[in-house]
């Protein structure tokens, strides 16, 4: 892929897991692990059973990193719900109905014939889509229905298209033949589907059109029962339509403009007065209207004149009622669709002309209280929205405001483009809407307020449309007599009604956006005859509506969207003449459009393996022995309503419809339907409404939840091919493994609306974490005669047991909810967190039982994430069978107070060591002076009570708190309270910063944050864990005390949860320590020793000191029996301890600081050390 660089440095670990992935896909393969069927006798769906879906994805490529984003949320639910015990069934379909396969199987065979093969192409031509940003009135609930973003870009041929795909050259030819496209992708898909482990079960898997006999009869049913229902109509609607294919663009069928629908402007009809300009003279004998598109019919009573850019072309034009208009050819194109012409698609053009041509030209405007108005120049008009003609009304459009005033004021301008005096200065906005906080000229004031100098102030222009816009649309209240006092919103149908009827203007539709069609048409939109489903239908939505209350949509921003759907959508067409699909059953010169085949397939999933035997193109006869053309009407009933008779002359035996009925019955409805947020407008809303249609007195048939996600941006950036920040599915699996990828895609983001970002470096750091606990796994398994056994009641042990339950407690309610990236979190980054803390302070030594059950654990958890290394990690530790058949861990309940008496610990050592750090290290130190010495010692005070004055705060806090309905009063009110306690006048400095801080606690751990003792008692916990204090602290001895035996310093700081340290520096005298061992890597080296050391402690001291010592226990001590020649005697290797005793453990050493000597006392004798000991690392 161009721009991507798939090669890095040092794959080993990606190797060695995608080994390990290829190895535990054939043992599924083998096992047929993910294929499910009813259970034998099953009448009904089943309280176990979960079926899950995911749209099947387009047939037209590769499968990329944002198609498996979505479908992966399917994916970790499934095996979830297999450890929860579900009978889980994950279907996956493969989609070819539709324009896009047949539009670029058609655009490569003409790029063929016109350029050779392979095609010598002319050189690309670069072209900039403008997007017109006049703002939009329209009902709120709709938002922004497309992706798609208008972007400059190079033209691309769809030679080149699949070659960016991939495609070898001498392949291409192949796939100007539409079938071959069905050939190619689909069993690619299902191919980099397997190799990322999904669980599947692939006997179900089909793709659409009439190629395939049994989904074509499918569909052919669907459609007559949405027919005998009358949700399908026929009749002249108003749609998106390509010329060049001679049929509606649905959304599926467009290559730019997905989710754009017509707009629907009135056309106001401004008449032009006689005499006509010269180049209109020709035409003396018609009426001529400049034809304006605009938004705001209800402003036309503050017309003051006409805007038309001078340069640009315009086209006169005769309509079939013998009048003429002047627009641009654009617009003459979309009205020749909509019933303006005699004939359709032709426009009868009568001239062509300038802006300037008609520049100044007198014209009879409808509603203005001017009797004439002129057209007048405006340079900011565009040609690809709208008209090109452009009414103007100053008093509520400020770029209308800013353009007139530059006319007024500039006569020079006035005299480039001939417009004369009499035609500009005696024109005055008019006051027509009265706008809250901006009076009767909105645009005037806005323009003043924000100092619009002129129109050329185009951001500011921008700024100021929407201000007015919005609030003199849905605040403005009418001037004019006829509707004064009436809100602008409850106005404008009404004066477009009165436009209408008086022929002063007419409808208009344009799309909202560019459309561009996959044949590279730029389409319009037209007034067709077509099949269309009546989605506005008032009974069908309020059934519809019932359907998603009933539905869990795990969003409430998901239910809004669906909600502003379904008060939007009205008629969708959904029948076109090109493309590929099934026929109309009724109607069959007609295919049904993709987005109208694809609403109740779910359905089809429950009985496709009976009927295509596992090959996904029907074109083999399944188990049953069934032939599509027995799949009459009456089956199909049969099988999908449970109160339909048995079929009496079908030729399918009864045992075999009751296996398909049985099936259905069993799996159906769907458990839960997972999709990108896009497809709310569309494919999600239809996927209600028609199971509404086709099991309207059946809600247990509806779908019972459906869960949306945002797209996804690979490295903060959206994906693109163009750019090459892009992956294909197997792209992402080649280069981070299954397992790697699947883990960076739950990382990626939960948020049902917002857009997800799968960063590689992330998925990286992923892929090392895998395989270190793989490598952990492994060395625990070489280790596990030496691990700890007996007992498991240390104080770390029950800790670390607490913290596994807890993991896997909060793990499950995560993937329950499908939180995926927060079940990442708990489930294995803290999970591992809690291991490494264990391993830590476990200072006797972790316990067999526990680290192997952490193992099991750990495998379980992350199994639905991370699936092949965890069941690689079963089999090493000895489980029976695959971890897919196991179940969900069973824990107890969790002890809390263990665990807060665990955090407790770790917060106490963390400020231990910024405290012993600050000692150390003084940020501010005087110039000169030494710096100090490292603390070795240390005194932990802790509290059994608060400070009087603090118990008191903390009293008085809980009595507010509680009488305050959980909440605490403003801090007003508290100062107010606590300043008449006498006990605290004396302490108010320090009362409001203690209540602060209390509050916060409340914040963060509820309400017992304002308990007077801790529940736990924390000088045992300080005690249980004093070696790993002292280690973590790095000193040499630690001893805990209550505060009481503590200075007047040491009482005030310290408080029950927040332990108070002091520290000191205990003299030593320093020993060489000397290695006799030849060759053996250990050195000389000083170390101090201190009052009263023992064996032990200089041995650990030793290992502290110097890293290449790692076990105190492997080290002996020796001192010399002569001290003063001892040393200064030649050593001998082979005898290294002559003249050396062991330094018994039993032994007590002692210093004289002063004179430098080092004692050692055994039994009451003492002995000189001398200045070096001798040490032997067995």
């Amino acid at each position: 892929m161009e721009g991507l660089d798939l090669k890095r440095k040092g794959t080993q670990k990606v190797t060695t897991l995608r080994r390990i992935e290829v190895d535990v896909q054939k043992k599924w393969d083998d096992a047929k692990m993910f294929e499910e069927d009813a259970p034998d006798g099953a009448k009904e769906s089943g309280k176990d059973k979960y079926m899950v879906t995911f749209p099947y994805p387009y047939m037209n490529g590769r499968l990329h990193l944002g198609h498996t984003f979505s479908l992966s949320k399917c994916e970790f639910c499934v095996g979830y719900l297999r450890l929860k015990g579900r009978h889980c069934l994950f279907p996956f379909g493969l989609h070819c109905t539709g324009m896009p396969i047949k539009a670029c199987a058609d655009k490569l065979a003409r790029e063929i014939e016109d350029f050779g093969c392979p095609p010598d192409f002319p050189e690309e031509i670069e072209v900039e889509v403008v997007v017109h940003s006049e703002p939009i009135i329209k009902d709120k609930s709709k938002g922004k229905k497309s992706k798609l973003a208008a972007k400059k870009g190079t033209a691309n041929y769809q030679w080149q298209i699949m070659e960016s795909l991939g495609i070898p050259a001498e392949e291409i030819p192949k796939f100007a033949d539409a079938m071959y496209w069905f050939e190619y992708f689909p069993p690619r898909a299902k191919e980099d589907l397997r190799s990322m482990g999904i669980k599947v079960d692939w006997r179900r898997t089909f793709y659409t059109t009439d190629v395939n006999p049994f989904y074509d009869s499918f569909v052919r049913w669907q459609f007559l029962h949405l027919k005998e229902g009358n949700k399908i109509k026929f009749g002249k609607r108003y749609t998106i339509y390509s010329p060049k294919d001679g049929q509606p663009c649905m959304d599926h069928d467009r290559q730019t403009g997905e989710g754009v629908g017509p707009q629907e402007y009135t056309l106001i009809k401004m008449k032009a007065n006689k005499p006509y300009p010269e180049k209109l003279k020709h035409l003396s004998d018609k009426d001529i209207f400049l034809v304006a598109a605009t938004l705001r019919p209800e402003t036309m009573y503050g017309q003051t004149n006409c805007w038309l850019h001078p340069d640009i072309k315009y086209i006169a034009y005769k309509t079939k009622d013998g009048e003429v208009f002047i627009s641009t050819k654009r617009a003459a194109c979309n009205m020749s669709f909509q019933g303006f012409f005699k004939e359709e698609g032709k426009v009868d053009v009568v001239a062509n002309i300038t802006g300037q041509d008609i520049m100044g030209m007198a014209l009879s405007a409808p509603l203005t209280s001017y009797k004439v108005i002129y057209t007048l120049p405006m340079l900011t008009i565009k040609e690809d929205k709208g008209s090109g003609v452009v009414t103007s009304v100053p008093s509520d459009s400020p770029d209308d405001f800013a353009a007139l005033r530059d006319l007024k004021k500039k006569a020079a301008f006035r005299e480039k483009f001939g417009v004369a005096d009499h035609m500009v200065l005696p024109f005055e906005p008019v006051p027509i809407i009265d706008v809250p906080s901006f009076g009767n000229l909105s645009a005037v004031t806005v323009c003043e307020q924000m100092k619009i100098q002129s129109q050329n102030d185009k951001i500011q222009l921008q700024e100021a449309k929407e201000k007015v816009y919005l609030k003199g649309f849905y605040d403005g209240v009418m001037l004019v007599d006829e509707y004064k006092g009436q809100k602008v919103q409850d106005v404008k149908k009404l004066v477009q009604k009165k436009m209408y009827d008086s022929k002063e203007a007419c409808k208009y539709m344009e799309p909202e956006r560019k459309v561009t069609s996959r044949s590279g048409d730029k389409c319009v939109v037209a007034l067709c005859d077509q099949w269309f489903l009546d989605y506005g239908e008032e009974k069908w939505k309020a059934l519809t509506t019932k359907a998603l209350e009933n539905a869990n949509t795990y969003c409430d921003e998901t239910r809004k969207n669906f909600l502003a759907t379904l008060d939007w959508l009205r008629e969708h067409a959904c029948s076109r003449s090109y493309g590929l699909g099934s026929r109309v059953p009724w109607d069959e010169q007609y295919l049904i459009e993709s987005l109208s085949d694809s609403t109740i397939y779910m359905a089809y999933y429950t009985v496709a393996h009976l009927l295509q035997g596992g090959v996904i193109n029907g074109q083999t006869i399944g188990p049953l022995g069934i032939k599509p053309e027995d799949m009459t009407r009456s089956v199909w009933d049969y099988i999908f309503f449970s109160n339909t008779k048995l079929p009496s002359k079908s030729k399918i035996s009864k045992k075999s419809l009751n296996k398909l009925r049985q099936e259905f019955q069993y799996w159906y409805p769907v458990d839960l339907r997972v999709s990108g947020k896009d497809l709310v407008p569309n494919h999600l809303t239809y996927f209600l409404y028609n199971h509404c249609a086709i099991w309207p007195d059946n809600p247990g048939r509806w779908p019972q939840s459906i869960r949306t996600n945002g797209h996804l941006m690979l490295n903060n950036e959206k994906m693109s091919k163009s750019t090459g920040n892009f992956l294909t599915l197997q792209q992402a699996i080649d280069k981070f493994s299954a397992d790697g990828m699947r883990l960076a895609l739950a990382d990626s983001g939960d948020t049902p609306v917002e857009d997800a970002n799968f960063v590689e470096s992330m998925a990286d750091a992923g892929i090392l974490r895998l395989y270190t606990f793989l490598d952990w796994v492994k060395e625990m398994l070489e280790l596990k005669s030496t691990l700890r056994t007996g007992p498991i009641d240390s104080y770390n042990d029950r800790v670390f047991v607490q913290e596994m339950n807890k993991g896997i407690m909060t793990t499950d309610s995560n993937y329950e909810k499908m939180l995926f990236k927060e079940a990442l979190k708990t489930g294995f980054y803290e999970f591992q967190a809690s291991r490494d803390k264990y391993r830590e302070l476990a200072m006797e030594g972790m316990h067999h039982d526990l680290i192997f059950r952490f193992i099991e654990m750990q495998a379980l958890i992350l199994s639905p994430i991370c699936p092949h290394l965890c069941e690689h990690i079963w089999g090493l530790i000895g489980k029976k069978g695959s971890i897919m058949k196991a179940s969900w861990p069973t824990v107890s309940e969790v002890d809390e107070v263990l665990i807060r008496s665990s955090e407790y610990l770790m917060d106490s050592a963390h400020d231990f060591r910024l405290r012993v750090k600050n000692i150390a290290q003084p940020q501010k130190q005087k110039k000169g002076m030494p710096p100090p010495q490292k603390p070795t010692h240390g005194t932990i005070y802790v509290a059994k009570t608060f400070p009087p004055w603090q118990s008191t705060i903390l009293s008085k806090l809980k009595q507010m708190y509680q009488a305050n309905n959980g909440t605490f009063p403003e801090n007003k009110e508290i100062v107010n309270q606590l300043k008449t306690i006498d006990t605290l006048k004396k302490y108010m400095k320090k009362v409001m910063p203690f209540v602060q801080q209390s509050k916060e606690n409340v914040a963060v751990n509820g309400m017992r944050a304002l308990d007077l003792e801790l529940d736990f008692d924390e000088k045992k916990v300080l005690e249980d864990n004093l070696e790993y204090l002292t280690q973590t602290v790095d000193l040499e001895g630690l001893e805990v005390k209550f505060s009481e035996e503590g200075d007047a310093k040491v009482k005030e700081e310290c408080c029950p949860g927040k332990p108070y340290s002091t520290y000191y520096t205990q003299p030593s005298v320093s020993v060489t320590m000397v290695n006799p061992q030849p060759g053996s890597g250990f050195f000389s080296f000083s170390l101090p020793i201190m009052q009263h050391d023992t064996l032990p402690k200089i041995t650990h001291r030793m290992c502290k000191q110097e890293r290449t010592i790692k076990n105190p226990n492997k080290v002996t001590l020796y001192y010399y029996d002569n001290p003063e020649l001892g040393p200064r005697s030649m050593p001998r290797y082979d005898q290294p301890t002559a003249g050396k005793t062991s330094v018994p453990m039993n032994g007590i050493f002692n210093i004289d600081v002063n004179n430098k000597i080092v004692t050692m006392t055994q039994n009451g004798s003492s002995k000189s050390i001398g200045t070096q000991l001798v040490y032997i690392i067995e």
